[in-house]
């Protein structure tokens, strides 16, 4: 395993979202990427794959996010990801592994994932939504100005269907805990809104 390009590979990020041009607030890095390279690693250890895509594509699935939005960003991150890795003289076969990861890491764009490690990083990305629900709830509220009724119910139905998405059984089982609190605490908040 390259740990040094992984390394290397961390640090970009990091120093791309510290920039005043990052769309993204330094906290993504703590909330989001931190964690899905912690998830990654573990579906990683329990489900075999290959840790050195898994975690390539942990820390850059998400850069073009970071300088671009989130519009398209597994388009933007993928050719990101792409001349980073191309810079660092990155095997080819391993560089268009890792842009698979990328691109089909959104649950969203119903993309077909063929490979263990495009499953991990898809999951791992859904799995940190329930890690961060704070996030969640800024997300509608502030970016996209929902009203707290509204917000919570969109949350919900977001989280249901990572839920439902998910490809793994060990993917739920790391989650299960954090999906029912959170069904429980939106369920709630939506009786609490209807009174």
């Amino acid at each position: 395993m390259n740990k040094f390009l992984i390394e290397k590979a961390r640090i970009f990020v990091e120093n791309e979202i510290k920039k005043s041009t990052s769309i993204l607030p330094v906290d993504f890095y703590f909330d989001h990427l931190v964690p899905m390279q912690k998830h990654s690693k573990k579906l990683c250890r329990i489900l075999g794959g290959d840790f050195e895509i898994v975690l390539l594509a942990a820390w850059l699935h998400d850069i073009g996010s970071i300088i671009y939005g989130r519009k398209d960003h597994h388009i933007t991150s993928a050719k990101i990801a792409k001349d980073f890795l191309e810079k660092e003289n990155y095997d080819r076969k391993k560089i268009t592994r890792v842009l698979a990861c990328i691109k089909h890491h959104r649950q969203s764009t119903n993309l077909a994932r063929e490979t263990l490690e495009e499953k991990i990083i898809a999951d791992t990305d859904a799995i940190c939504n329930f890690d961060m629900l704070a996030g969640l709830f800024y997300a509608t509220l502030v970016i996209e100005k929902l009203t707290s009724i509204e917000a919570a119910r969109s949350i919900k139905k977001k989280l249901k269907n990572k839920w439902q998405r998910l490809h793994f059984k060990e993917s739920k089982e790391l989650i299960k805990p954090k999906y029912k609190a959170a069904m429980l605490l939106l369920k709630e908040n939506s009786k609490l809104n209807q009174t």
